[in-house]
C-alpha cells in the first residue's frame, strides 16, 4: 500500500525536504476534502476505503507507554542532578570570596557556572542529533559529575583556579536540565505537550531545594572523610548526579528523539549545522517567538532576581528574610509550572507567554513602586518567578511546535545556549546598572525589556 508523504497540511523540515505534519494538525484521522485519501498523525495517507485504525491504536499505545516512561525517567533524574545544582548556588558565592580572598571575586563561581551551562548547550545539543538523547543526556549528568568532584577536592586544598573549572563542569548538569524540558516533548501529543514538559521543569525544583537541605549531611560526611566541611555537599552532589547519568542511560531505551523519528526516518539521518538550526529560527515565526520570549524572559529573571538580595542586604533585612525571600522567588518559578503547562495547552501558547511577560512586569513595577519594603520585594520576587516559569514552559511548548523532529535538537539547542548567556550578561550587567544608577532603574529596564518582548510577540505573527 503506497504513502503518500506530500500530506494536506504537511510542511518542509527544512533539511531533508521531507513533508512534516504541520504543529496545528489535529491528531485523529480525518477524511480529506473531495472525498480524497484519509490522513493519520504522522501526515501519511492511505487510500479511502483501508482501515488502518488497529495498526495506528498499537502505534499510538506504544507512544503513549514510552512518553510516560521518558517523563518518570526525566523527572527522577532531575531530582538527582539537581543536587549538585542547588549546592553550587547556595554556596558559589561563599567559596568565591572564601578561596579568592576577595568580595568582589564572590560572585565569579556562580557566573562561571551559567557560562558552562552555555558552552555545554550546543555540543549536547549537537550529540543529540547525532546519536539520540540518551547518549547526550548521560554524558552532559557525567561531566557536571566530574565538576562536583573537582569543586569537592579544590575546596578542600583551597585552590580558587581549580574551582572555577569544576563550577563550568558542574554548569553541564544545568544544560542537561535545560535540555530535559525539550525531552519530555519528542513523543508528547500537541494536546499535552506542555504538561509534559512543566512537569519536568516542576522537578526541578525539589533538587534546588533538597540541595541546600543537605549541607549538613554533606558537612556530617565530610567530618568523617576528614575533608572540608564545605567540600561534602558536592561529594552528595557528584553521586547524584552520576546517579542521574545512570538512570537515563539504563532507562531511556528506546530513545525518545529516535522513537519519534521512526516514521520519519530521514529525521535521524540529517545533520543540520548550526548555520541552519539559526536559519530556522529565522524564517519561522513560531520559532523566532519561542526563542525571544524564553530568552528575554531568563534575562529579566535572573538581572532581578540576582540584585533584589543585594538591594534588601542594604536597606536592613536579614540573611533570614534574604534567604526566604529566595526560597519564594524559586518557589515561584517551579512550584506552579504544572499549572503554566495546562494553561499552555488549554489557553494556548502564545496567550501563556504573554501571561508571563505580564507578570514579569508586574514583578518590576513592584519593584519599582515598593523598593524601600521587604514585604513588597517578595512579593515581586514571587511574581518574578511566576513570570519565570509561564513564559518559560509555553515558549519551549511552542518552539517545538515550530520546528520539525529532524530540526529539534539543534534549535532547541541554540536556544538554551541563548538563554544561558544571556541569563550571563544580564546578571553582569544588573550590578553595573545598580551601581550607577540604583535599583529603580534596573526594574525600571527590565519592565521595558519584559514590553519590548511581548510587543515582538504580537506584532511578529504569521501573516
Amino acid at each position: 500500500m503506497p504513502l503518500v508523504c506530500d500530506a494536506p497540511g504537511a510542511q518542509s523540515d527544512g533539511v531533508t525536504n521531507r513533508a512534516v505534519p504541520d504543529p496545528g494538525t489535529p491528531e485523529p484521522m480525518t477524511a480529506a476534502p473531495g472525498g480524497g485519501p484519509i490522513r493519520d498523525d504522522a501526515s501519511r495517507t492511505v487510500p479511502r476505503g483501508a482501515d488502518p485504525t488497529p495498526s495506528r491504536t498499537l502505534a499510538d499505545d506504544a507512544r503513549r507507554r514510552v512518553q510516560l516512561r521518558t517523563v518518570i525517567l526525566l523527572c527522577l533524574a532531575q531530582v538527582l542532578g539537581g543536587l549538585a545544582m542547588g549546592a553550587s548556588l547556595a554556596l558559589g558565592a561563599i567559596l568565591g570570596e572564601r578561596l579568592s580572598g576577595s568580595e568582589s571575586l564572590a560572585g565569579l563561581p556562580t557566573t562561571v557556572l551559567t557560562l558552562g551551562a552555555a558552552a555545554a548547550g550546543l555540543p549536547l545539543a549537537a550529540l543529540a542529533q547525532r546519536s539520540g538523547r540518551r547518549p547526550a543526556l548521560a554524558t552532559g549528568f557525567l561531566i557536571a559529575a566530574v565538576g562536583a568532584c573537582v569543586v569537592a577536592v579544590a575546596v578542600d586544598v583551597g585552590w580558587f583556579a581549580l574551582l572555577l573549572v569544576g563550577m563550568a563542569g558542574v554548569g553541564s548538569g544545568t544544560a542537561v536540565s535545560l535540555q530535559s524540558r525539550f525531552v519530555a516533548t519528542d513523543l508528547a501529543s500537541p494536546r499535552t505537550r506542555g504538561r509534559d514538559l512543566s512537569l519536568v521543569v516542576w522537578m526541578t525544583m525539589i533538587g534546588a531545594v533538597a540541595g541546600p537541605a543537605l549541607l549538613p549531611i554533606g558537612a556530617d560526611l565530610a567530618d568523617i572523610a576528614h575533608i572540608d566541611e564545605l567540600a561534602g555537599p558536592f561529594v552528595i552532589g557528584a553521586v547524584g548526579t552520576a546517579a542521574a547519568a545512570l538512570v537515563l542511560w539504563v532507562g531511556l531505551r528506546p530513545d525518545p528523539l529516535r522513537f519519534s523519528a521512526d516514521g520519519a526516518p530521514t529525521a535521524m539521518a540529517a545533520k543540520p549545522s548550526l548555520a541552519q538550526g539559526f536559519d530556522t529560527i529565522r524564517r519561522t515565526p513560531g520559532a523566532r517567538n519561542a526563542v525571544a520570549s524564553v530568552v528575554c524572559a531568563h534575562a529579566v529573571m535572573v538581572a532581578v532576581m540576582a540584585l533584589t538580595p543585594v538591594h534588601m542586604t542594604h536597606g536592613g533585612a536579614s540573611l533570614t528574610v534574604v534567604g526566604l525571600s529566595i526560597s519564594a522567588h524559586v518557589a515561584g518559578m517551579y512550584a506552579l509550572a504544572p499549572v503554566m503547562g495546562l494553561l499552555t495547552d488549554r489557553l494556548g501558547r502564545v496567550p501563556t507567554v504573554l501571561v508571563g511577560q505580564g507578570l514579569l512586569l508586574a514583578s518590576c513595577v513592584a519593584g519599582f513602586v515598593l523598593h524601600d519594603s521587604q514585604t513588597g520585594l517578595v512579593v515581586a520576587l514571587v511574581l518574578l518567578g511566576l513570570g519565570w516559569s509561564a513564559a518559560t514552559v509555553a515558549g519551549s511548548t511552542m518552539l517545538t511546535d515550530s520546528v520539525a523532529v529532524a530540526m529539534r535538537p539543534r534549535v532547541q539547542g541554540i536556544t538554551d545556549t541563548s538563554m544561558s548567556l544571556a541569563g550571563a550578561v544580564a546578571g553582569a550587567l544588573a550590578g553595573v546598572v545598580v551601581g550607577l544608577f540604583g535599583y529603580p532603574v534596573l526594574v525600571l529596564a527590565a519592565g521595558a525589556a519584559s514590553i519590548a518582548a511581548a510587543v515582538y510577540l504580537v506584532v511578529d505573527r504569521p501573516g
